[in-house]
């Protein structure tokens, strides 16, 4: 968190020069082009969701009907993407908030530690989002992406008896963490400030670890080896010769990260 942390001096400097300054309807149009592009050419992921089970019911529904949802020209660009993001760290925060809470939850400590540190790491990247926004000119973005909770409140975070559905948590989460990634990868190239550009490129790297270790976990879980999930710190160091060969590679399945499922720039704007 240090270089977000550093560019917060820098946002001072920019509100006066863009302050008021109309939103780009080139860029919009760019973005909805795009979008309806992918849509023609079976995008947005429908098959990886697929092949996760993700499309049925109304997990899937939800996530489809907001990636599918064009841009509007309501106010300045870069202020919509950045109340944006912040919106959905703000649910981020509120998920994990959540997901400690379950009864249950706290069966594994190394995932425990992982919530915790992940949720404060969220709270600090929508704080740095809000600053910015606030800086062009905005309005601090404190509420929770409204779609993106569509999707959370379709999620199945318990089973029948009330306990932790650690599958499902660690599905949403990583659903949520590559919705963040992808739409910071999406949106950063849309950006015009140089600042918001470099916080956004910064937290989208750490929101890509969140998402690597997620992937990570879910494949233990799935595998039916929960008890590999474990750093030294927690539960014990790992016993590497018992993991899988996939590993090595779970993690990152893709070379170069997609904008499939990321969501639109103004789905967590003020309007």
């Amino acid at each position: 968190m240090r270089d977000v942390k550093s560019t917060l001096p820098a946002l001072i400097e920019v509100r006066e020069s863009r302050r008021g300054r109309p939103v780009d309807l080139d860029r919009v149009r760019a973005f909805n082009e795009g979008r309806r592009r992918l849509l023609r050419n079976g995008g947005l992921g429908i098959g990886a969701l697929g092949a996760r089970g993700l499309l049925g019911g109304g997990f899937g529904a939800a996530l489809m009907g907001i990636v599918a949802r064009p841009a509007h020209a309501q106010s300045q660009l870069d202020i919509q993407i950045l109340q944006t993001a912040a919106s959905l760290e703000n649910l981020a925060v509120s998920t994990y908030k959540a997901a400690l809470g379950l009864r249950g939850f706290d069966a594994n400590a190394t995932v425990v530690a992982f919530a915790q540190t992940t949720m404060s790491q969220h709270a600090e990247h929508g704080q740095a989002f809000n600053a910015q926004a606030v800086n062009l000119g905005g309005q601090a973005q404190n509420e929770v992406n409204q779609p993106g909770q569509a999707v959370v409140d379709a999620a199945e975070l318990t089973d029948a008896s009330g306990q932790a559905n650690y599958p499902g948590i660690v599905e949403l989460a990583s659903t949520l963490e590559q919705v963040a990634t992808q739409t910071y990868v999406q949106n950063t190239s849309m950006l015009e400030d140089g600042t918001a550009k470099e916080l956004m490129a910064s937290i989208m790297g750490v929101e890509a670890q969140h998402l690597a270790t997620l992937r990570a976990v879910g494949a233990l879980l799935a595998g039916g080896a929960p008890e590999l999930i474990t750093v030294k710190a927690t539960d014990g160091a790992v016993d590497v010769a018992r993991l899988p060969k996939a590993a090595g590679s779970v993690a990152f399945p893709e070379p170069f990260e997609s904008t499939e499922n990321a969501f639109p720039p103004d789905s967590g704007d003020l309007g």
